[in-house]
């Protein structure tokens, strides 16, 4: 009889680790339509022929559009936020088309002119075009994979290939003279980025020793029933893990990289940098905090030190990086700063975090749509950089950078200089634009949770942030340029300026119907009833 139990037992164990297999497989097809699309890339990248090697930019975006149609049919999955998923994958898999669009041309421009020109012949060894769109979409695929995470190890998976792929991006993303800064920019983003790994990775390794497991929704139950403030193991994991995982969204102290690595590096893949990592980041930050113990919709219950360390972050992150951005002259750098200053204005409903059912008071929903229109935003400031350029003295080509070459924009290009004109305003909050409906909800989600102090440093940091971002509206839109300097001229790359513009366009019609994208991100941060959190079915609570 005990053996027949036991036999009964480990069937019925069978069966729920095959029945838990096949429900994270449903939940992983976008990534499987995209690691698809880059194996194909992978090859096609790699024709001797020309006409060939062009299919590995259209090849990735049916890719990314195969895996926004698969997002859209993902299961919910158990855990804090199961609704999560379908949201991030669809918002990762949109932005990742205007991206796409923005990448065109960053790698192999010189070599494949001297191959058109028959000066040299094709090397495959020499070329980048197909590892290039293959990092691209494998940073994606990290992307949303941390979308799917349930588990600490999965987890830093997704967001190690999120990040490892863009270390090579950087270095390889411009040629000549500018390439030893795009190498230099890459060498500083490998090593920080591995002090920051290591961080939460060690984080994570306490986490799993306080609770026993490396289930997110195992430790959120395990922290329902042990307050986590009970566990100075614990606590300290999840402080330190949230440390770390800060370098993926440029907050302080993990933010140092930032400037230097965003100016070394070409401007499309500056613009890939400050939306891919920083939406891997938050995510899981948001699943990292939402094990700790929130009670959803009745008042939040952060443990003190964790709210307290997100509280810092986010004062010194965005104070930080709005003072400094006053002092730039370079536009990368001014972003790049802004990059740094938008982290913190999302901790803060990170920080507010679900206090309600409406994105007015769901700091959560608050954050995810917040990650939608700064992607759009930013695309469209970094792709009017990425559109510009001209011939220096020793005759190489170069981007536009400073913020004098922006003078005058709208009126020797139009279409450009008035993408710039809506991105930067976009992204100060200026009404009725995108940006002012992402940023008031920041607002009014910390005002919910009695986040006043936070709520005034908000406030200020959004006046700080007026000046630079209204020199970058003043100088296309105001200035004349300057007579003895050549003007910037279009780059051959159409692409370039169709993401430019979709994104200028974006930040004014997703404004006016942005209800259902508010709605969307509401639903996202929706979670179950307090104690309701359903561990897998092929595990046991520790």
């Amino acid at each position: 009889m005990t053996t027949l139990l036991l036999a009964q037992t480990a069937a019925a164990e069978g069966v729920a680790r095959s029945a838990s297999i096949l429900v994270k497989l449903d939940s992983i097809w976008p990534e499987v339509a995209l690691f698809l699309a880059t194996c194909v890339v992978m090859v096609v990248g790699l024709s001797p022929r020309l006409a060939i090697r062009r299919w590995s930019a259209p090849i990735a975006g049916v890719g990314l559009v195969a895996a926004g149609i698969l997002a859209w049919w993902s299961p919910e999955t158990a855990g804090p936020l199961p609704h999560l998923l379908p949201y991030a994958k669809m918002m990762i898999a949109g932005v990742g088309l205007l991206l796409l669009l923005l990448v065109a041309g960053t790698v192999d421009r010189t070599e494949e002119g001297l191959i058109a020109s028959g000066r040299i012949p094709f090397n495959p060894l020499r070329t980048n075009r197909a590892e290039f769109y293959a990092f691209v979409l494998f940073s994606l695929t990290g992307a949303m994979l941390c979308a799917s995470a349930d588990d600490l190890i999965w987890l830093f998976l997704a967001l190690e290939l999120t990040s490892l792929p863009t270390y090579i991006m950087v270095t390889i993303s411009q040629g000549g003279r500018a390439g030893a800064r795009a190498q230099e920019a890459g060498v500083k983003y490998f090593f920080l980025g591995a002090l920051g790994a290591a961080v939460f990775l060690f984080g994570f390794a306490l986490l799993y020793g306080a609770t026993g497991t490396t289930k997110l929704p195992e430790m959120a139950a395990f922290f329902a029933d042990h307050s986590i403030e009970a566990s100075p193991i614990g606590l300290l994991g999840m402080i330190l893990a949230v440390l770390g995982v800060g370098f993926k969204i440029a907050a302080v102290p993990m933010h140092l990289y930032t400037p230097d690595v965003y100016e070394g590096a070409a401007s499309p893949v500056s613009a890939f940098l400050a939306f891919v990592p920083k939406t891997a980041g938050f995510i899981a930050i948001i699943l990292l905090v939402s094990t700790a113990g929130w009670v959803h919709g009745a008042g939040h219950s952060l443990p003190e030190p964790v709210r307290l360390t997100l509280w810092i972050m986010a004062f010194l992150t965005m104070t930080w990086g709005n003072v400094l951005a006053l002092l730039q002259t370079s536009v990368k750098r001014i972003l790049a700063y802004s990059s740094i200053a938008h982290a913190g204005y999302m901790l803060v409903g990170v920080i507010a975090g679900p206090q309600g059912t409406s994105i007015t008071t769901n700091g959560l929903a608050a954050v995810l749509f917040y990650l939608l229109a700064y992607g759009v935003m930013n695309i469209g400031a970094f792709g009017v950089l990425a559109c510009l350029e001209r011939t220096g003295p020793d005759g190489e080509v170069r981007e536009v950078e400073t913020i004098d070459d922006l003078r005058g924009l709208c009126a020797t290009h139009p279409a450009l200089g008035w993408t710039m004109v809506l991105c930067a305003a976009s992204l100060l909050g200026l009404p009725p634009l995108l940006g002012f409906w992402a940023k008031v909800p920041l607002f009014t989600s910390a005002i919910s949770a009695g986040e006043i102090p936070l709520v005034v440093v908000l406030g200020l940091n959004s006046a700080i942030a007026a000046f630079y971002y209204l020199r970058l509206v003043a100088y296309p839109l105001l200035e004349q340029p300057e007579g003895a300097a050549p003007l910037p001229r279009p780059t051959p790359f159409v692409s370039r300026a169709l993401a430019s513009i979709l994104a200028a366009a974006g930040v004014v019609v997703l404004a006016i119907a942005g209800n259902a994208l508010m709605d969307a991100s509401r639903r996202a941060a929706e979670a179950p009833p307090a104690g309701q959190v359903t561990p897998h079915a092929d595990s046991q609570h520790p």
